[in-house]
């Protein structure tokens, strides 16, 4: 008897898997990982299940679902530092923090959705919108990891330092992690500036920005086509802190109605979309947030039940969005948003909403898809469930990262797996070192995943010893 799981987001990665465990405490986490060993069954790991190339997924696997493991371990208001089980979500955190005394926050989270682990986010090693600041793993200080044998081992920069940056970006390859201990920051209040400027004027708005002292900030861009303004224009939101406000103002997010309303009209109306897009933020120009909760997100993890429900009828299609994420040089980011354009335009596949980021280079781990500074650019592709609009979008992510490595740039690995060999190992050079890495630490592959079964045999496929 299988059960058959899905991701969130997607929904294009059907798994069957032998059995779902639910672990609530680091004895339980124990006791399935020896057993899968003793059955010599893989483990494959998820918690919120918004991955969607397919990292958490491992056909005929024990899935470990971790959102049982969410329990405050230690909470150090002196350093600022909380540990915290891995199954914990981003507003579990910051509860967490906010029970704390001292006035402590995280620093970041990955942005558009709330309820997934901090495993998953040290596993994929997310990043936020700080102007200044390297992907998540610069945060975490220590974290303890079930291994392939079932044994508990304690990881840092300082304690088995190899595997510290294996599993941090390592998408749950090398073990489980159990807990972990976050680097914190004090709690600020940010005043939100809002400006609707072209691309060629944000760079600089951003470093001018970042010179009057703000410590976040995002660029949503024009996603019509047919507008002169396609991947041009768009609105620039930057957070600074400041002293003596009494009372922020309680969300920085869209309400769920006004987002599934704009949601509708980026499918039907698109300019009209990025107009009411752009009034809303403008409204909102000095806006005061909370340095912790304004990074929370309105997520409608409906979407796909959305669709078919605004879509009724005998032709409707289902249909979702799927997400790439692509990194180029600051100085090279007008070039590849001219490549998109005729990316797009080219395969007429359709953006429902986009961003752009700033990253640090990541100096934590092993396998970084921030190797030097870069600016972030995020797609969301509105992708049909049949193979001509599957075919569609994988044509169109392939195309979109050569165009960033032909600027000397990258992409995030596991959102998708239509990166071909050739690509991941001109984006990733290290890949291989990492498929021989994940052997060496776990020789009988006890953690796996679809995404990993996928490169792993690709590379042997191409002559590579994995």
């Amino acid at each position: 008897m299988t059960t058959r799981l899905n991701d969130v987001h997607s929904r294009l990665n059907p798994t069957d898997v032998a059995r779902v465990l639910r672990p609530r405490s680091l004895s339980e986490l124990q006791d399935a990982v020896r057993g899968a060993a003793a059955r010599g069954e893989g483990v494959s790991i998820a918690g919120g299940r918004h991955a969607m190339g397919g990292q958490q997924f491992a056909e005929g696997s024990l899935h470990l679902e971790t959102t049982g493991l969410d329990r405050v371990l230690d909470a150090d208001a002196a350093r600022g530092l909380l540990r915290i089980e891995a199954g914990a979500d981003w507003p579990k955190i910051i509860a967490a923090t906010r029970a704390m005394p001292g006035g402590w926050a995280i620093r970041q989270k990955q942005t558009g959705v709330d309820a997934v682990t901090l495993g998953g986010s040290i596993g994929a090693n997310a990043h936020g919108r700080g102007l200044r600041m390297q992907p998540l793993g610069d945060d975490i200080e220590e974290l303890t990891l079930v291994g392939p044998d079932g044994e508990a081992i304690d990881c840092s920069r300082e304690r088995n330092p190899e595997l510290f940056s294996l599993v941090v970006g390592g998408y749950g390859l090398f073990g489980v992690v159990h807990a972990a201990t976050l680097r914190l920051a004090p709690r600020t209040t940010l005043r939100r500036h809002v400006d609707v400027i072209d691309l060629d004027d944000a760079m600089n708005a951003v470093y001018r920005r970042a010179d009057e002292g703000c410590t976040y900030g995002d660029f949503q861009f024009v996603i019509d086509p047919d507008d002169e303004r396609f991947l041009r224009r768009g609105v620039l939101a930057c957070y600074r802190p400041v002293d003596g406000v009494a009372q922020p103002n309680a969300s920085a997010d869209l309400a769920p109605e006004a987002w599934l309303s704009l949601l509708k009209l980026a499918h039907e109306d698109k300019t009209r979309a990025f107009k009411l897009y752009s009034q809303h933020y403008l409204a909102t120009d000095g806006n005061h947030y909370a340095s912790d909760t304004f990074q929370l997100s309105t997520y409608i993890p409906t979407y796909a039940e959305f669709l078919a429900q605004s879509q009724a009828g005998p032709t409707a299609v289902t249909e979702s969005l799927v997400i790439g994420e692509h990194y180029v040089p600051p100085a090279r980011l007008l070039d590849f948003m001219r490549g998109a354009r005729e990316v797009f335009r080219r395969f007429g596949t359709e953006v429902i909403y986009g961003t752009i980021r700033a990253i640090q280079r990541d100096t934590t781990s092993f396998l970084p898809w921030a190797r030097e500074d870069a600016c972030c650019i995020v797609f969301n592709v509105r992708t049909p469930h049949t193979a001509a609009g599957k075919r569609r979008t994988a044509d169109t992510f392939r195309a979109l990262i050569d165009a960033a490595l032909a600027l000397g740039g990258s992409f995030f690995l596991t959102y998708h797996r239509h990166a071909t060999v050739a690509q991941v190992e001109a984006a990733h050079p290290r890949f291989r070192e990492f498929l021989a890495q994940k052997r060496r630490h776990d020789p009988a592959e006890r953690f796996t995943s679809d995404w990993y079964r996928h490169y792993r045999d690709a590379f042997a496929g191409a002559g590579v010893a994995a």
